[in-house]
């Protein structure tokens, strides 16, 4: 009997789910990922960027996707594995075949593509991502607005939202992003005068 340490990071696990995995594979077989294998388990990349993986554990198998945190997940289907630790990583857990229903597996899957597709990744960040609701409403209305924002270099899109966001009033956020619109639309960054 050899040793089981070594086949820690093996996923012999696997061999419970072999059924369900294949009808997984099956489904994901219907979009353009191509099949790879990282880190012991099957990978599904677009442009060689990785989209999702599937793997069996001890409970339950899994489909996980690599930018999940951009997928609507209007099914409350995805979990965070490590809720401290994983930023994009998002996990749909399923105990039995029964559980899949391909029609949904397929509308996430074919959203975290066009995700990849739209380059939605988690830039790593030192700082902490800011979120502006209010500039995104404004960008949801007017997609010039957001291309233009998009051209800004990361660092550039988070003096902005940093600006609007320190303001501890609403009224005084709805003003800071009047004040910056011309600037974004301009392409002309926040501190570029002064630098």
């Amino acid at each position: 009997m050899e040793p089981t340490s070594d086949k820690k990071h093996v996923w012999d696990k696997v061999n419970n789910w072999e059924e369900e995995l294949l009808f997984l594979k099956s489904i994901i077989d219907k979009t353009e990922l191509v099949e790879t294998i990282k880190w012991g388990g099957p990978v599904y990349v677009y442009n060689n960027k990785n989209v999702i993986g599937i793997g069996g554990f001890k409970d339950y198998f899994t489909i996980w996707f690599f930018n999940g945190v951009f997928l609507k997940d209007d099914k409350k289907r995805l979990i965070n594995a490590q809720e401290d630790k994983t930023k994009s990583l998002r996990q749909w857990r399923f105990t039995s075949k029964e559980d899949v229903n391909e029609a949904e597996v397929l509308e996430y899957i074919l959203e975290a593509i066009e995700n990849e597709k739209q380059g939605k990744v988690i830039k790593p960040t030192k700082k902490e991502a800011i979120i502006s609701e209010l500039l995104q409403k404004e960008m949801d209305k007017n997609p010039i607005l957001a291309e233009a924002f998009q051209k800004f270099s990361p660092y550039k899109q988070y003096e902005f939202l940093e600006y609007i966001e320190t303001a501890k009033q609403e009224k005084t956020k709805l003003l800071r992003i009047e004040k910056v619109i011309p600037m974004i639309l301009g392409n002309i960054g926040l501190n570029d005068k002064y630098r």
